[in-house]
């Protein structure tokens, strides 16, 4: 029987605000992005320092629930094609 493999078509851009700290921003990328500490602070960097950052790619239907959460939490996030992949 041959395993689906689910495609990463949608990546998740997070775009930097004078709204949420580092810590709250952290926050999130762990409880709704799954990241580690260690990633999400990586992440959270990234943004504070260029403006925006991918920071998730995955499945139109499983970023849409994160991106939810995301926006819920009041993050400025968007949701996007992935072109290419993530590193």
């Amino acid at each position: 029987m041959k395993e689906m493999v689910l495609e990463k078509t949608h990546k998740i851009t997070l775009y930097n605000d004078d709204k949420h700290s580092f810590a709250e921003v952290q926050a999130c990328l762990i409880e709704f992005c799954r990241h580690d500490p260690i990633q999400a602070a990586q992440c959270a960097t990234i943004v504070s320092n260029n403006g925006k950052h991918d920071v998730k790619s995955g499945s139109f239907d499983e970023m849409f629930d994160i991106i939810t959460s995301l926006a819920d939490a009041g993050l400025d996030v968007k949701l996007n094609m992935n072109e290419g992949s993530l590193h």
